[in-house]
């Protein structure tokens, strides 16, 4: 990884699992951290094992819970006033509900949190993002996306699964979601020191799927022993935030460290920009 001493990396969900791995490999290359959870104690937590492993480690925790887009805006406002850069963006703060739930804003929580969490934090720190950026050493945003896109469909009519909810049917359209928002935001991004890309982490043994019960929590935890680590998983994370390779690239997605193509209804513009549209209105940006 490039060194960041003197950079300052934000990442999302980096209590446990491929987030708080991201954290500590960010930490190690000397970046200053923004560290945000949703639960108070493990950010905590968090905290002090990334100072525990990286003596002098630059470290803020934020707390808030990213299905809100109250707490977005009073998260983005707060980075805003203690940070005068922004280097990194990474968007990871994720969970799958096998029951239909609503945000506090009345939108279903797996789209909330899963996409538009990641569309509202985003196009909140954009401009710091782009101030902090330049020719030859670009800002990055790193969506965390999952292989499941692959099986998503964007249901214009149910998007919210009002009609018809499945935990992995909502799972994977809010991930489908996370790529063509790359997609989009990236022709918005066009000659603007800031870049985006999508990733999938791989299968990962972390803390995914354990607020989950009946037959989706079962299952995932019969094969949680057989997945990669999360230090594994973190590993594409790092490439896109800090690689000195992937400079300039943007609007991509990658897997296993590598640039592969996503799925055909992912790469269809009309497709994104519609997704573009209706994001922008849930948040109220329309």
């Amino acid at each position: 990884m490039t060194p960041l001493a003197g950079r300052t990396c934000l990442v999302t969900g980096a209590t446990n699992g491929i987030g708080y791995e991201t954290a500590l490999g960010l930490a190690r290359a000397g970046a200053g951290l923004v560290l945000v959870g949703r639960d108070a104690g493990r950010l905590r937590d968090a905290e002090a094992r990334i100072r525990a492993a990286v003596p002098g480690a630059r470290v803020d925790p934020r707390q808030a819970d990213l299905s809100s887009q109250a707490e977005i805006r009073r998260l983005a406002a707060a980075i805003g006033r203690a940070h005068d850069r922004l280097d990194v963006l990474v968007n990871n703060a994720g969970a799958i509900f096998d029951r239909r739930e609503t945000s506090v804003d009345g939108i279903e929580r797996t789209w909330a949190l899963d996409h538009l969490g990641y569309v509202l934090l985003t196009l909140e720190l954009l401009d710091l993002l782009a101030t902090s950026g330049r020719p030859g050493a670009a800002a990055r945003i790193v969506n965390v996306a999952s292989r499941a896109h692959e099986r998503g469909h964007i249901d214009f009519d149910d998007i919210e699964g009002a009609r018809r909810y499945g935990a992995i049917r909502a799972y994977a359209q809010a991930k489908l979601g996370n790529v063509l928002f790359t997609y989009a935001l990236a022709r918005r991004l066009a000659g603007r020191p800031v870049t985006v890309n999508a990733l999938h982490p791989g299968v990962i043994n972390s803390g995914f799927a354990r607020n989950t019960g009946g037959l989706l929590g079962f299952g995932w935890g019969l094969i949680r022993p057989f997945l990669a680590t999360p230090e594994a998983g973190a590993r594409t994370s790092l490439l896109l935030a800090a690689a000195p390779g992937i400079e300039g690239v943007s609007g991509r997605y990658f897997a296993r460290g590598r640039d592969v193509p996503s799925s055909p209804e992912s790469r269809d513009e009309a497709v994104q920009e519609r997704v573009w549209a209706l994001s922008l209105e849930q948040v109220g940006r329309g």
